[in-house]
């Protein structure tokens, strides 16, 4: 069963930052095994010279392919091209993402859901939610 994953690297949001890019890059991407085997890959293989990976969040993809996911996912975030940062290597899958289209994507769902409360503070785990719904869609 194919499972759709978000990663974070802490020392890539770093570098990510000091660039230019932001601090707020994710990795998604499309395990045939589970999201926790996937980050074990990523930390073995140290992907973009990174071995601190760790997995936000997983869910089924169902028949979902990753350039079908990476491909929904890009008409809504900017993906990060691999050809103009060295340190990526050449992987695919690396999103940087506004905050502020988190939240907005979170007001808009529960001013639909009737909640009362619409304050936001834009975690990683909501982040990595968005970027799942939206690879889903």
């Amino acid at each position: 069963m194919p499972t759709l994953y978000v990663a974070r690297s802490k020392g890539l949001s770093e570098w990510a930052g000091d660039v230019g890019l932001t601090q707020h890059v994710f990795k998604l991407g499309v395990a045939a095994t589970s999201g926790k085997e996937a980050v074990k890959t990523l930390n073995d293989e140290r992907v973009a010279g990174q071995d601190d990976w760790a997995l936000l969040q997983e869910k089924d993809a169902g028949a979902l392919t990753e350039e079908q996911a990476l491909a929904r996912l890009a008409a809504k975030e900017k993906t990060v091209d691999p050809a103009l940062y060295p340190r990526l290597k050449g992987e695919s899958g690396v999103f940087k993402v506004k905050p502020a289209n988190v939240e907005n994507y979170i007001i808009v769902k529960r001013a639909l859901a009737n909640e009362e409360s619409l304050a936001v503070k834009v975690t990683n785990a909501e982040i990595a939610a968005y970027l799942i719904e939206n690879a889903l869609r």
